[in-house]
């Protein structure tokens, strides 16, 4: 997968943020991104966050041969890789120019610059020394991948722990952690890598550029110094012709940076070995605990709740009162009223009798309207009569209503349960409902 370009409008806007001394993430022209430093439980394995830049170094060891015109010195090797999960212009099994470039560029930061002692590698002189091997992993992508890189390989490398040996005679015994303690490697001096963007022709100047700013920068200047202000190396690539003063500039901010960075990976070590020491967790299980995988994660503020009566004393007598409201009565049908919500309705609830009697003939029992007799059942009026009654029923032991056309409601009303109490006198005298308390 191809890159996606930049538009000529992000091209211009950041080009024009440069010239006015802005970049997109607030930094200044000679600011790092913060760096974080965490480690796993093995020794010689760790992540270096530069930003949103991920770097993953693993450091791992074996006995070889030597090579023939070094029969006395060990090995060291290492290896970038830069995968899909980094960035999806990256293709898998190729190496890129970018690839190439960068492990040259790391071998001769670290590996010609004698920072590991490789004579204290060696074993058996012309038959077993150990190679180190430095493996990198670049998890995210956000520019200045060198950087990372080579703060990570030092860190593992001083984080790494090979298995202690003895020789006697032509015999090698290797030994595992429990047996003996395993023994740290030689580390002359740590050389660390810092970038610096040029723009316009070396008009303008920035340290370690983002990944939008690489794509609109014209040169790179890449410089490996130590905490002794020793050059390790120098590359300048982009065709940019650099004066010397830009280039004595641009080393006296290097050795700067270097010796802060330098700071924090010596504490970074520091409290691993101390929280080892103790007993205490470790790894990146424990380094990563705080940060959730969440969609919106946002940082805990603390909120202050002294003077919150006095505010909200302040806002109600800011406020205006509310408006007086007077609630009208809700006209359900004739004769009732409800002001409110109020309780359950209780209107025309029968007393035990009453109910008695409903349920031993309620249910047989037809109301005559209009010399009109219905049953229980639905009728259906016949094809041939328009204006015939239409009953309306919801369940058996519910009384039927006649609608008839050109005749009111309330009367079918006051019809139907004139109707009821005659029927209810002839067969038992109804006693009076006891008048209810009003709510």
């Amino acid at each position: 997968m191809k890159e996606t370009p930049l538009s000529n409008c992000e091209r211009r806007f950041l080009l024009r943020a440069i010239e006015e001394k802005k970049r997109l993430d607030g930094r200044q022209t000679y600011d790092y991104r913060s760096i974080k430093i965490s480690f796993g439980t093995d020794y010689g394995c760790c992540i270096v966050e530069l930003g949103k830049t991920r770097v993953l170094g693993q450091v791992s060891c074996e006995l070889v041969s030597p090579k023939l015109n070094r029969a006395t010195e060990g090995i060291l090797f290492f290896n970038l890789e830069l995968s899909q999960m980094a960035a999806p212009a990256f293709e898998p099994g190729r190496q890129s120019d970018l690839l190439v470039k960068l492990n040259r560029l790391l071998e001769r930061c670290l590996r010609n610059s004698k920072c590991i002692d490789t004579e204290s590698l060696c074993v058996v002189a012309g038959e077993k020394v150990w190679q180190i091997r430095v493996d990198l992993h670049l998890l995210n992508h956000d520019g200045n991948i060198i950087d990372a890189a080579s703060i990570a390989a030092i860190v593992a490398l001083c984080h790494f722990r090979r298995p202690d040996v003895s020789v006697q005679g032509d015999e090698v015994t290797l030994y595992t952690p429990e047996e003996r303690d395993p023994v740290p490697l030689s580390v002359h001096h740590m050389p660390i890598c810092v970038s610096f963007a040029f723009f316009q022709q070396g008009t303008f100047l920035l340290v370690d550029p983002s990944e939008r700013e690489e794509r609109v920068m014209d040169g790179l200047l890449v410089i490996a110094m130590n905490k002794h202000r020793e050059v390790c190396t120098l590359q300048s690539s982009g065709g940019v012709m650099l004066l010397n003063e830009q280039v004595l500039r641009c080393s006296k901010i290097a050795g700067v940076k270097v010796a802060e960075i330098t700071e924090l990976i010596q504490k970074a070590l520091e409290n691993d070995q101390k929280v080892r020491k103790e007993g205490g967790k470790f790894g990146f299980a424990e380094s990563i605990a705080n940060q959730r995988i969440t969609a919106f994660r946002m940082e805990k503020a603390p909120v202050d709740t002294s003077d919150v009566e006095e505010k909200a004393g302040e806002i109600i007598a800011e406020a205006e009162p509310p408006p007086e409201v007077v609630s009208n009565p809700v006209l359900w049908t004739p004769g009732t009223a409800q002001i409110g919500e109020g309780m359950e309705n209780s209107w025309g609830e029968l007393e035990d009798s009453e109910k008695e009697d409903e349920e031993e003939g309620g249910s047989d029992e037809a109301i005559v309207l209009d010399s009109v007799t219905v049953d229980t059942g639905v009728e259906v009026p016949s094809a041939g009569s328009r204006d015939a009654p239409i009953v309306l029923s919801d369940s058996e032991e519910e009384d039927m209503v006649i609608l008839e056309p050109g005749k009111d409601l309330r009367k079918i009303r006051t019809q139907t349960i004139s109707a009821k109490q005659e029927k209810a006198a002839s067969r038992k005298p109804v006693k009076k409902r006891k008048k209810r308390p009003a709510h």
